[in-house]
C-alpha cells in the first residue's frame, strides 16, 4: 500500500525494511513527492521507510488533507493465451485505490513482458508509475525463483 503521493524512482539495495520482498511495490524505493505544494521534493530515508512505501501515512506533513487515496495497492498473475504454451502471456496487475480502508477506485492493467509494453496504462501517472516499479519487482523476484529451480534440479 504505497502513498498515491509517490512516484518511486529507484529501488533500494539497502533499506531498513525486515522483508523488504513483502513491501507494497515488491521491494524498497527511493523516489519524489508529487504531493500539491511538494512535487519533486525527494523524502528522507525515514520518510520512504515509514510513509512513502507504506502508505496511510497521516503524519507525513506533506500529506494533503483533501485527497482521492489514502494508499495503492497492487497484485499481479500471469495470464497465458495458450494454456499448453508458456510464452506468448501477459502480466495483469490488479490494483485498489484506498481512502479510508475502503476501496474506492480499482481496475487491471495488462503488461506484455514480451515487448515490455503496457497494453492499457493507468490514467494517473503516479498509479502508472507504481505499476511499473512493481512489475520490476515482480519479474526480478520470478526470474530468481526460476533460477531456484533451476539450480535445485
Amino acid at each position: 500500500m504505497a502513498c498515491p503521493f509517490f512516484l518511486p524512482m529507484e529501488k533500494l539495495e539497502n533499506g531498513t525494511w525486515l522483508n523488504a520482498s513483502r513491501l507494497p511495490l515488491g521491494c524498497g524505493w527511493s523516489g519524489q513527492c508529487a504531493a500539491p505544494g511538494h512535487e519533486g521534493e525527494i523524502p528522507s530515508a525515514e520518510e520512504l521507510r515509514d510513509f512513502c512505501n507504506l502508505g496511510y501515512a497521516e503524519s507525513c506533513g506533506r500529506l494533503p488533507a483533501e485527497r482521492e487515496w489514502d494508499v495503492v495497492r497492487f497484485g499481479a498473475r500471469t495470464v497465458f493465451n495458450d494454456a499448453k504454451s508458456a510464452s506468448g502471456g501477459s502480466i495483469q496487475v490488479r490494483y485498489v485505490c484506498e481512502r479510508g480502508h475502503c476501496p474506492v477506485e480499482h481496475g487491471v492493467l495488462d503488461f506484455d513482458p514480451v515487448t515490455l509494453q503496457w497494453i492499457n496504462p493507468h490514467r494517473d501517472n503516479r498509479v502508472q508509475r507504481m505499476a511499473e516499479c512493481f512489475v520490476a519487482a515482480y519479474l526480478d523476484k520470478k526470474k530468481s525463483q526460476e533460477l531456484i529451480r533451476s539450480a535445485a534440479s
